[in-house]
């Protein structure tokens, strides 16, 4: 049974560490993936984990549960993470291709070859993904990874229903001229 971000909340304001734990236990890959998609690199991702959890908590008690609770962290890991993309130097970042998740094959999955092929799929858009500018991946992680409706970006990411719009639109038009561009002899019709 998962207990519901308000029970969570409360607990953790109270001062009960297990609410604290049960926060970043719900939240952690969520948090990782997001901050990984605007930074691209996995050290600075989970550094970027760490400083929006500590600001999470020092912010707690200004959660007005005026959106989803999920909207408000993804918030301050969206401004977390840019921040620190301004704040590095250039040359720290990393272009690594192990810097970029990698899906393990379900071993349960009877036709072994259409898994190679879905999670050569999933690899390429992964890596697609990496490309974009960091409004674009974040954009679209939210909405196709994290499931997240409109009006719930519109507040992680401030900005109104229409820019939303149009930049997932966007994001998907750029997606999919990279992925054309980068493996258009694999997508052949």
């Amino acid at each position: 049974m998962t207990i519901s971000d308000e029970i969570i909340i409360q607990q953790a304001l109270r001062g009960e560490q297990q609410g604290y734990a049960q926060i970043v236990e719900k939240y952690e890959k969520y948090v990782f993936t997001l901050a990984l998609r605007i930074v691209k690199n996995r050290e600075d991702a989970h550094e970027v984990a760490q400083d929006a959890f500590l600001k999470v908590f020092r912010y707690l008690n200004t959660f007005r549960g005026e959106c989803k609770f999920s909207s408000w962290l993804y918030r301050i890991v969206y401004s977390t993470a840019l921040n620190h993309i301004r704040t590095k130097r250039p040359e720290i970042l990393s272009m690594d291709n192990d810097e970029k998740p990698v899906v393990l094959p379900n071993i349960k999955t009877e036709d072994a070859a259409f898994q190679m092929e879905t999670n050569e799929q999933k690899r390429q858009i992964q890596e697609a993904i990496q490309e974009l500018s960091p409004d674009y991946a974040t954009i679209i992680t939210l909405f196709y990874l994290f499931e997240q409706k409109i009006s719930e970006i519109c507040v992680t990411m401030e900005m109104n229903e229409s820019n939303a719009k149009t930049k997932l639109s966007r994001a998907r038009q750029r997606l999919r001229e990279i992925i054309e561009k980068n493996y258009a002899d694999l997508y052949k019709k």
